[in-house]
């Protein structure tokens, strides 16, 4: 009975194999940050509807800023 052979790695197999990990690694990583960025919106959101509609407002603490940036 012969033994099976089992198939040789190269340098180029090892080095794909590597950066298919690597990007799934990263990529695992950030799903989850988007997902939980991405729900959190609507709930913020949800709050303001019809008030500003997202438009700038000069408040008293940009005002303040404004005052203090000037040169």
């Amino acid at each position: 009975m012969s033994s099976p052979e089992r198939p040789q790695l190269n340098r180029r197999t090892v080095f794909a194999g590597a950066g298919t990990v690597g990007a799934l690694a990263a990529a695992a990583t950030l799903l989850p940050a988007a997902r939980t960025d991405t729900a959190a919106v609507p709930a913020a959101d949800a709050g303001q509807a019809g008030q500003d509609h997202g438009r700038y407002q000069e408040t008293a603490h940009v005002r303040q800023y404004y005052q203090t940036a000037k040169l």
